[in-house]
């Protein structure tokens, strides 16, 4: 009987590690894809525009194999304390991920827009904003990794910022607006990306709180705001 259970044990450890593994590598490919996005913001490279389009598919498809795999888990070994909050924290932040990776093909999307109207002279230099989200995004991934709830609270100042910046951005393009109606779509579209970072932002945050409940049992969401 004893050894039945060092195998169960065994076999739920080995399963956990496999998953981790897989997790980190859709971490990775998420990173990827916000880094070519926000680069794109700035050189709006087209083959880089179409290519985080077009490979959308591949974390979608790496989001459900993440979650199918939490599900068995929790189906055939019912874990619980620490471990039951691992699932849980994964399963969540997966699914944030997978969001992120939304939103990255979003400001794709926006940039290609913003690049039909070459005449518009106007922008605005979204790489502190950029470069602080993908911070951000580090910051989370490193806080999971470690079980680092202090590195996961330092996100929420983070945040604060990125709004700051998105708020000059809405008033920057306001501003042009009155002055340039002609070019009103390019300029929401303009508008949009810092919207969608900061978007990116509050995902990053949701991911450090589930990350501060996996390490310290606490829920925390609204206590940053």
């Amino acid at each position: 009987m004893e050894e039945i259970v060092v195998a169960h044990q065994l076999t739920f450890h080995r399963e956990i590690d496999n998953l981790k593994k897989k997790f980190m590598v859709l971490g990775s490919l998420v990173e990827d894809r916000l880094q070519k996005s926000c680069l794109a913001m700035q050189t709006r490279d087209s083959e880089c525009l179409d290519e985080i389009i077009s490979s959308d598919w591949e974390i979608d498809d790496m989001e459900i194999e993440v979650e199918e795999e939490c599900l068995k888990i929790l189906a055939l070994h019912q874990p619980v304390a620490g471990d039951l909050r691992l699932l849980i924290a994964i399963i969540k932040i997966n699914n944030e991920l997978e969001r992120i990776a939304d939103i990255a093909v979003n400001i794709a999307k926006r940039v290609q827009t913003i690049s039909k109207d070459s005449s518009l002279t106007f922008s605005i230099n979204y790489q502190p904003m950029a470069g602080k989200v993908q911070h951000m995004f580090k910051l989370g991934l490193d806080a999971l990794v470690t079980e680092n709830a202090d590195l996961a609270r330092a996100i929420f100042l983070e945040d604060e910022e990125v709004n700051r910046l998105r708020n000059k951005a809405y008033h920057d393009v306001t501003r042009e607006l009155n002055r340039e109606p002609g070019h009103a779509k390019c300029l929401v579209n303009l508008y949009l990306l810092a919207r969608h970072l900061e978007r990116i932002g509050d995902r990053i945050k949701n991911i450090a709180e589930e990350v501060i409940y996996l390490v310290e049992g606490k829920i925390v969401r609204g206590e940053a705001d």
